[in-house]
């Protein structure tokens, strides 16, 4: 079936997305979301470039928009999975580039008048030191702003993040004092909880979104997605439009959440 000329369709997406908009008044919405930008080199392929470079740009670009779309639907708390730490096995002629658009993504959503309260997280060791302090110097700019949360997942895997967690919660005990094996005895989920990488990494994540038709969860936030409702989408992220995101918002909004009851 031909499509629509896009000076035709884009009008009416604009109108669907607006009655979608206005279905969601007044339902359940998640304060928590986590979204893996998944499919970047996919689209860059299926798009004719022969530099998957192109994937990554225009899905770093993509970025800001999102943010916005979270902020107009009263999201409190985003947190985007960018880079995993199995991903820093690739080849260099991948990874440069893709560490490139991050930090100037991560530089872009932490700019001056923006209302966003950035922080990087993961096991930014991992990272070239100067990625690391970039990263870290832009999210510092954005401390105190008070509006929506955004963390910024760069070096991130969720098993590590737990083992760095318990490994944190034993040298905050014996730097007080305290005696290792009374940590044992009396180790709780909270022992865990405080210490994951984001600061407030208690917060529950509500709400899973990945992109590109995968089905799993590749170790994204693993701790904190105990009880987190998924959504999978079949478009790739550089793809990835407002309508998808209100239709995993009203997916979100008609499931029966009971933890576990």
């Amino acid at each position: 079936m031909k499509l629509l000329p896009f000076w035709v369709r884009r009008p009416m997406e604009a109108l669907y997305e607006r009655r979608l908009a206005a279905t969601l008044v007044g339902l359940p919405a998640p304060k928590h979301v986590g979204i893996m930008l998944d499919g970047n080199r996919r689209w860059a392929r299926q798009a004719g470039h022969e530099d998957v470079r192109e994937g990554y740009r225009v899905g770093g670009a993509k970025v800001p928009g999102f943010l916005e779309w979270c902020t107009a639907a009263g999201i409190e708390h985003v947190t985007l999975f960018m880079l995993s730490d199995d991903n820093l096995d690739r080849p260099a002629e991948q990874l440069v580039p893709l560490i490139g658009i991050i930090e100037q993504t991560v530089r872009e959503i932490s700019a001056g008048g923006l209302p966003w309260e950035v922080q990087v997280i993961g096991a930014l060791d991992l990272l070239p030191g100067d990625t690391a302090r970039t990263l870290k110097e832009a999210a510092a700019a954005t401390s105190g702003r008070g509006g929506m949360r955004v963390d910024v997942a760069v070096g991130y895997g969720g098993r590590r993040e737990i083992a760095d967690a318990v490994r944190a919660a034993f040298e905050t005990h014996m730097a007080l004092g305290g005696d290792p094996a009374d940590l044992v005895a009396e180790f709780e989920v909270d022992h865990i909880s405080r210490h994951l990488y984001s600061s407030t990494g208690h917060d529950k994540v509500d709400l899973v979104i990945r992109t590109s038709g995968e089905l799993r969860l590749s170790g994204f936030l693993l701790w904190q997605s105990a009880y987190a409702e998924m959504h999978f989408v079949d478009a790739f992220w550089p793809a990835f439009r407002r309508v998808d995101f209100l239709r995993a918002l009203r997916s979100y909004a008609n499931r029966e959440r009971r933890y576990g009851k």
